[in-house]
This record gives structure tokens, C-alpha cells and sequence, in this order.
């Protein structure tokens, strides 16, 4: 995960973060990151809006966005440990123009509203991992399971979701385990679940994600970071080998010359052709179990 960055990492990070803040300076969040996002082809109008959702622990901040007509499968957003901002709102309305209804959740509204981070901010400056260290902290297999039974059931609730398709699930960094969780505990709901630098999937735990893949009903898209592979080369092993056991169909794969964090694009590692490559396998995966 993000903590696991070698200095030299961290230096080159701080470094890219520092030209990333000027490029928002100018543009401001929103539009510089819908410049930095291709364009979608046939991408539909939507509606978006920011809406509160009861959950067992409290009020959670989330933005929701969906297609200016009909209903459309839903997708559950897990966002990176930076939490929800201006880069995952600019992912999900960009997820929704393909026809979806996307749901982007503040993970941390337990702890404060998002954005709980500036605009530009990384994990690599340890005033921003001083933030969010403990808000991620607070976090755990259990409140993972019911904050996605909370926005499951909003989901179902709403006039732009087609009931009658599964749900699929995004996860970045942090999201990572969350979408297991939600695609392992909500079979009969869940039909595909992706995660892109997804820390903690498999673990010596007892309640590791991975445990749960006998209990999902789901196509599984698994893209791993290069640098994240390199730190723990058994961990794709354990996931194929899981999937494989339990009949899932996974897409595992290592994006050679990837670092942590580069599909998300305020991160400063953002790698587009890359990044580009994972959303169209993200696409497909959805195509294929949500139709």
C-alpha cells in the first residue's frame, strides 16, 4: 500500500505532487483533471449531485452520478486513501457517461467531510499520512461490511438503478480490501468487483480479504502495480490460485512499469496509457456481469 514506498519513492512523489498543485493552481481541481481524462466515446449526459446516506455509525458524504435518463446498473466506488475529491468525482461522472449509476462514498465520515485532504496533497508528505493514517486506522473488516450494506440498499432505493442488473465495485489502494468484502458478503447483489494498487487483498489474517473469494458470485478484475508486485511477488500467486479454487473468474494482472496509485489522475505517478488500459478492462469486466 501507499505506506510501503521507498524513499525514493516518496522523493520523486513530493516531486511530481509539487507540479500537479501548480497545474491545479491555475486551472482549478475540477478542470484540470477533466483535461488530464480522455474524452469518452458516445458519452451520455448525467446528473450529478452530492447526497447523504444513514449508515449504522453515522451520516456519510458521498456523490452520486448517473445518466440524464432510464436506469442503469449501479457501481459502488471505494476511493484511495486520500478519500473522495475532485479525482474520483471526475472518475465516477466519467464511469457514469459509459451508463452507469456510480456511487463515489467518503470512507472516512466517521472521522470528518470530505475533502479531508487540499487539492494536489499525497501520501508521501507525512503532514497529509498524519490526516489520514488514522482515519484509515479506524477502519476494519467489519465497518467494511456495513457501509456497504448501507450504500447497497440506497443504491437499490433509487429511481436511476435498474434492480434488475447486478451491482459491480470499484476499489483503489485502501478500496482495495473493501471491494472483496462487498463483492464476498453481498453475492446475491454483487456481480463484479475491480481493484487497481489494491493493498491487503490477501493477508495472514483470519479475516483476510481472500478469504472470502468461495463465497463471491462475481467476475473479478485484479490490477496490480509493478512496483507494489515487486515488494510481494506471491501475493498474484495466492489471489490466482484462490480464484481458480473457488471458480471465479479473475483477470489478474501486474501493469509492467506501473507505480502505486497510477490510474488515479491528480496522483503524481499517473501513468494515462496505463491508466487507459485498466479502465478499458474495467469496462469490459462490467460489460460482460452487469449486462
Amino acid at each position: 500500500m501507499c505506506e510501503n514506498h521507498s524513499a525514493e519513492e516518496n522523493a520523486f512523489i513530493l516531486k511530481m505532487a509539487k507540479l500537479n498543485r501548480r497545474q491545479f493552481g491555475k486551472l482549478g481541481a475540477t478542470a484540470a483533471l477533466s483535461m488530464m481524462l480522455p474524452p469518452i466515446a458516445n458519452a451520455q449526459d448525467v446528473m450529478e449531485m452530492d447526497v447523504t446516506i444513514q449508515t449504522p455509525d453515522g451520516v456519510a458524504d458521498c456523490y452520486f452520478v448517473h445518466p440524464s435518463s432510464g436506469k442503469h446498473p449501479a457501481v459502488l466506488v471505494w476511493p484511495d486513501i486520500l478519500g473522495l475529491r475532485p479525482a474520483f468525482r471526475a472518475m465516477g461522472k466519467r464511469l457514469a457517461q459509459s451508463g452507469y449509476s456510480v456511487l463515489v462514498v467518503n470512507p472516512f465520515y466517521r472521522s470528518a467531510k470530505s475533502p479531508v485532504v487540499p487539492e494536489g496533497a499525497t501520501f508521501a508528505d507525512p503532514a497529509i499520512s498524519a490526516i489520514v493514517r488514522p482515519m484509515a486506522g479506524a477502519l476494519n473488516a467489519t465497518t467494511h461490511v456495513t457501509d456497504a450494506r448501507a450504500f447497497l440498499g440506497w443504491l437499490d432505493q433509487q429511481s436511476a438503478v435498474d434492480t434488475s442488473k447486478k451491482i459491480g465495485t470499484t476499489g483503489y489502494c485502501m478500496g482495495g480490501p473493501m471491494v472483496m468484502r462487498t463483492v464476498s458478503n453481498f453475492p446475491q447483489r454483487v456481480g463484479a468487483g475491480a481493484t487497481f494498487h489494491g493493498g491487503g487483498l490477501n493477508t495472514a489474517n483470519p479475516d483476510s480479504p481472500h478469504l472470502g473469494i468461495p463465497e463471491m458470485d462475481a467476475r473479478m478484475l485484479i490490477c496490480i502495480a509493478a512496483n507494489d508486485d515487486e515488494r510481494d511477488p506471491e501475493s498474484k500467486n495466492v489471489l490466482r490460485a484462490a480464484f481458480a479454487d473457488a471458480g471465479v473468474a479473475a483477470e489478474v494482472e501486474v501493469y509492467a512499469g506501473s507505480m502505486h496509485g497510477w490510474t488515479v489522475p491528480d496522483f503524481p505517478v499517473y501513468n494515462e496509457e496505463l491508466a487507459e488500459r485498466a479502465w478499458s478492462r474495467l469496462l469490459a469486466t462490467f460489460a460482460t456481469a452487469l449486462s
